[in-house]
């Protein structure tokens, strides 16, 4: 989705919730649930709790890693700058910055120049965004592995830390 002047946290999350949690973690777990007989109401609901909150997890990742990761490793070159994307990154940097550094945001968010997209990378680096990344990814790892660690719902743990696991401080 494209940055607009209506951004927003909410529209974020919205935006994360169905385009990468359900179809991406969510609705395989449950499918593979309903095959195995363990699909009572409760389970179901914990499965859908804790499975969107890694799949935003994966999504905030995914909008740092491509600002900051690797080409050679992720495989590609990030490009939701010059694409104008509703990306974590973006509304962090929003959020934080002053009303002169959010003008230079929008000013040069969404176009393809390499002159502006290096003006939104020297903004981020100048707003911490990467040390603000790694503050929100400590915190929402420990935040699941909580909500995990006090499920009640009798479902294996290790359906959800086994995806935990394999998305944390992943780099492609």
């Amino acid at each position: 989705a494209v940055v607009s002047t209506q951004s927003t946290g909410d529209r974020y999350d919205s935006i994360v919730e169905y385009k990468t949690a359900y179809y991406s973690f969510y609705l395989p777990v449950v499918l593979a649930l309903h095959i195995a007989g363990r699909d009572s109401p409760q389970e179901l609901e914990s499965a859908r709790r804790i499975l969107l909150r890694i799949g935003h997890y994966f999504q905030v990742q995914d909008d740092y890693l491509d600002c900051y990761g690797d080409p050679s490793v992720i495989g590609k070159i990030g490009t939701d700058i010059q694409e104008k994307k509703c990306s974590w990154l973006f509304l962090t940097a929003s959020a934080i910055a002053s009303p002169e550094q959010k003008e230079l945001l929008f000013e040069n968010y969404g176009k393809s120049d390499e002159a502006s997209v290096a003006a939104v990378k020297a903004l981020y680096n100048t707003l911490n965004i990467r040390q603000c990344y790694l503050d929100y990814s400590v915190k929402t790892y420990r935040e699941i592995c909580e909500i995990i660690e006090k499920d009640k719902s009798g479902l294996p743990s290790e359906i959800f830390s086994d995806f935990l696991d394999m998305i944390h401080k992943r780099s492609k």
